[in-house]
């Protein structure tokens, strides 16, 4: 854990294909719980873990972030992942952070199913080596989640902690099928990448 006079910043990756309100509470619980002076949001890129054929561009994906994040003054983006033609990895990604923020502690924020596939990422160590791991999850008391973080915690010597979030159960998947069925997705996301998703006709042949 960082110490009190260190600048704190937590890492907020994702596909965000779309950008969603369940996004937006994890990142400012993450802020509230572990007194974060800065959340910088992530889009991917190409990524090791995910069909890139099917995400929609990054450059639409930044601008939705961006929209989403805006009336937040805590909030900001990065678009290093996203403006690389290559594929990233979150240990290479984390040392260019640390390069921009050279006195930071950082804190990786990640999801549940994240830290079920953790030990197949690249290079897992050099990750917890650079930042400090917040876990969201569903349920806290789930007994397969506090063993999960043990094993993490003893293989790695990592610095990581379960992040309290309030659950919201919609994902960005459900939104695109909702638009593509021409339901409502109001609440579901802010009203200004709604109209963003709209105006640019997002989602509509999944």
């Amino acid at each position: 854990m960082a110490t009190d006079n260190c600048r704190k910043i937590g890492i907020m990756g994702g596909t965000f294909d779309p950008i969603h309100n369940g996004h937006l509470l994890i990142a400012q619980s993450a802020a509230e719980e572990f007194s974060l002076n800065e959340v910088i949001f992530l889009p991917t890129g190409i990524s090791p873990h995910k069909n890139t054929l099917q995400v929609t561009s990054p450059k639409l994906r930044c601008q939705m972030t961006k929209l989403a994040i805006t009336d937040n003054p805590i909030f900001s983006l990065s678009e290093i992942e996203a403006e690389n033609t290559k594929t990233n990895y979150t240990y290479k990604t984390l040392k260019k952070i640390q390069e921009v923020y050279k006195n930071a502690h950082l804190y990786f924020i990640m999801g549940e199913d994240s830290l079920n596939d953790f030990s197949g990422w690249r290079e897992p160590q050099k990750i917890c080596d650079a930042a400090t791991l917040l876990v969201a999850v569903r349920n806290d008391g789930n007994s397969d989640i506090q063993m999960q973080l043990k094993q993490v915690k003893e293989q790695y010597k990592a610095d990581i902690y379960l992040l309290h979030a309030p659950n919201f159960s919609v994902s960005s998947s459900d939104i695109r099928k909702k638009i593509q069925s021409g339901k409502s997705v109001r609440y579901m996301l802010p009203s200004i990448v709604e109209d963003f998703i709209r105006q640019n006709a997002l989602y509509t042949n999944i």
